[in-house]
This record gives structure tokens, sequence and C-alpha cells, in this order.
């Protein structure tokens, strides 16, 4: 059951937090983030014992395991990106760079998610919404002024011919 819930909370952090994954990662701490998940389940898990079935407590184990990681900061940019910056995202993802360039984004916007409380209750929130547009946009203008060989917001590789 612990590992069949440690993979399942991998991928739901792939799916969902890449940005916490990537930092993970680099910190080489996945497997001590993730064990340290599970044994906070463990009361849950020993309820097996009990007769209760396998799939409830997978869920009831994965929905407190990824209480603090909802909403996904990933998903929320990535759809404002799609909907407000469709040109823009379509490049990004045509290029191979979006999870990349939605983690630059999900660190530029720390500020704003952290000042308005970004949570299940307010990421329909309207001002949130149009301050999170307001940060991409710096972002991506920033980007695009910052750099000759960038279209649109992205960084266009540059070729030398041979």
């Amino acid at each position: 059951m612990q590992q069949t819930l440690m993979n399942k909370l991998h991928e739901y952090i792939r799916e969902n937090n890449p940005d916490l994954l990537f930092q993970l990662e680099e910190d080489k701490k996945v497997s001590e983030y993730l064990s340290d998940k599970i044994s906070t389940v463990s009361v849950l898990i020993k309820q097996m014992d009990i007769g209760q079935p396998a799939y409830i407590i997978e869920d009831a184990c994965m929905d407190v395991m990824t209480q603090d990681l909802r909403p996904s900061k990933f998903n929320y940019i990535s759809n404002l990106l799609q909907e407000e910056f469709e040109s823009t995202y379509n490049q990004i993802l045509e290029s191979g760079t979006l999870k990349f360039e939605v983690i630059n984004l999900i660190n530029q916007c720390q500020s704003v998610f952290e000042d308005l409380n970004f949570s299940d209750e307010n990421e329909d929130n309207q001002f949130l919404r149009y301050a999170i547009i307001g940060t991409i946009s710096e972002y991506l203008e920033g980007v695009t002024s910052g750099n000759e060989n960038v279209k649109d917001g992205l960084q266009q590789s540059t070729k030398t011919e041979g």
C-alpha cells in the first residue's frame, strides 16, 4: 500500500506541481519528501487491517497528502497562459519549454499568490486572476525587451550557418 501511495503521490506532483518536483530533485529530496508525506497517513493505512477496501483508503490518503498542494499554481498559470496569451502559449508549447516557462512564471508570481492567499476558496477570484495576468504580462514584456532574439516573449535559438 505504501509503495502504491508513493507512486500515486509522485505522479500527482509530476502532473500538478512540477515546480515542487523540480526543487525536490535539485535538492535530492524526492524520496524524503514522499516518505514524510506517507508517514502522515499511517493511521489511515492501518484501516486496511480492519477491513476497509484499499481504494477507499488510497483516496483518503491521497486527499490528505495533497491537501497542501492544492490548488495547483502550475495548472492555474498554464490555464491563464492558454486563455489570455494564446499565441505565446502555443509557441511555448511547440518549443517544448512549457513546463520550464510555467515554473519561471510561478516564481515570478509567488508574491502575488502569497499576498492574495491563493487557495481553493479564492482561485476563482477575479482580482487574483487579473493580478496574475498582469504579472505574466510584465514577465513576457521583460523577456521580450531583454533580448533581441526574442519573438512574442519566447527565447528563440540562434542558428549559425556552417
